[in-house]
């Protein structure tokens, strides 16, 4: 999220909360695609990572950004922590460790996609190369410790690491060493969004797993393809992981609302300043628990809109779906992410396609394949199937739903192209996290630093 929002309009009832979710719902010919990118940026010289001050810094990035974009600055206390675009064609901001991200623009099909991610890399060449920075796309941050791992001056995150450690072992990690593409989709209507969020949340651990990209941590294996993943496992499980509320029949706005309710705040944001409210849920918020602790301690829409950014299911619904089961990758999965996702989800047919598929897979074998992709990949299982398996079958269905949209560039090629590194992955039944360690084992020598130079943008 590119920046925190301060709308002030008053909310007293549950059915104001469920109605923003369902103001989401737009025709199917206004649907748009919002692909979101995160980058490790360190100094080429000796692979080591970018602190947020100085000559050469993650400060100095961003200040050169905006002086070729000439996007607005967002500023935290009077520091720079991100960018964003006049009209709100896109954003540039900062995740806790310095991972550098791209909110992209709502574009209306994926040839546009990957211009505006070609666009941004070769601008933020521009600004990094004289500094000696590069950027590297993977999951998982794969030398640094969190000791060497920089903290950006960001006061969500500073409420955000104090919190962590008392509700989960990996949640720092998560925020200073992980890596994700995520892309962001349209539904038309309650039901549409149902479909959607049913399909992809059975379907995310298939994409976690095409997608796994970081088999090291602290210079060495780690014994898993999606580290990035794998730290979701046990990060903050109130708000995150495969959600079985989803799975119902007649799943709708109001349950996720009334989950989002129950899940402990963050924080609420008053004149610019951050208050810590990690003590209370947004329920017991809308029951008053607030309204001597903060100024103004009665809850706003910018309050909830603001809470929904903090939850993190493999799915998450605000006004469009996110898609968040992706490791950071390179270029080529930048563009590939939104082809699967938009393949599955904007046809009909491919749509019918795979709920059929996926109809009979229940919470608890989804939640089992969920926690076995980080370790096993394509090898895990489900209904008797393995995910490679059922890979083929999956992307056969997005590519026809690629082929269905039409939606094709100025050579008249589809969108179907983007699936490429996917089928690649499928057909070779190894993981990008696999080739890795291969690659390690091999004419690496047991080092991870020539990753730098093969995996930067």
């Amino acid at each position: 999220m590119a920046r925190d929002t301060t709308d002030q309009t008053p909310v007293s009832s549950m059915e104001e909360l469920v109605s923003y979710l369902a103001d989401g719902c737009k025709p199917a010919d206004d649907f748009r695609i919002g692909t979101e990118h995160e980058k490790f940026a360190f100094f080429l010289d000796d692979n080591s990572p970018v602190p947020y001050e100085g000559e050469r810094s993650i400060s100095a990035l961003l200040t050169g950004m905006r002086d070729v974009l000439g996007w607005e600055p967002i500023l935290d206390e009077g520091k720079i922590i991100g960018l964003v675009e006049p009209t709100g064609m896109g954003a540039i901001s900062l995740e806790p460790g310095g991972q550098f991200e791209l909110s992209g623009a709502a574009l209306e099909n994926i040839h546009q996609t990957c211009r505006e991610s070609n666009a941004h890399l070769a601008q933020l060449r521009e600004i990094a190369e004289p500094l000696g920075i590069g950027f590297l796309g993977l999951g998982g941050s794969p030398l640094w410790t969190r000791e060497q791992t920089p903290r950006m001056p960001k006061s969500r995150y500073d409420i955000m690491t104090a919190y962590m450690p008392k509700v989960g072992s990996q949640g720092i990690d998560m925020m200073y060493r992980t890596c994700t593409i995520q892309v962001n989709l349209d539904f038309s209507s309650e039901a549409d969004m149902r479909r959607k969020m049913q399909v992809s949340m059975r379907l995310q651990p298939l994409a976690t797993a095409l997608f796994a990209l970081s088999p090291f941590t602290d210079g060495k294996p780690n014994g898993l393809l999606s580290w990035r993943s794998d730290i979701w496992r046990d990060t903050d499980n109130n708000r995150s992981g495969i959600l079985p509320f989803v799975f119902a029949e007649d799943f709708g706005f109001a349950d996720y609302a009334e989950w989002a309710l129950d899940v402990p705040m963050y924080f609420v944001v008053r004149d610019g300043h951050y208050h810590d409210c990690t003590h209370v849920t947004f329920r017991q918020f809308m029951d008053g628990a607030l309204s001597n602790a903060v100024p103004d301690g009665q809850p706003t829409m910018g309050d909830w809109t603001n809470h929904l950014s903090t939850l993190f299911p493999e799915v998450r619904l605000k006004r469009f779906l996110e898609m968040r089961g992706a490791d950071g990758g390179p270029w080529r999965k930048i563009c590939a992410l939104p082809a699967f996702w938009v393949g599955l989800l904007y046809d009909d047919g491919a749509l019918d396609a795979a709920m059929e598929l996926t109809k009979g897979w229940r919470f608890e074998e989804v939640k089992a394949l969920r926690d076995s992709v980080p370790r096993s990949g394509l090898d895990s299982e489900i209904a008797g199937k393995s995910l490679h398996k059922i890979s083929r079958e999956v992307l056969a269905i997005a590519r026809a739903g690629l082929q269905a949209r039409g939606r094709l560039n100025e050579e008249d090629n589809d969108e179907a192209h983007f699936l490429a590194p996917l089928e690649e992955t499928v057909a070779r039944g190894k993981t990008g996290a696999g080739e890795l360690l291969d690659l390690y084992n091999g004419p690496w020598g047991a080092s991870v630093e020539p990753v730098f130079t093969e995996y930067a943008y």
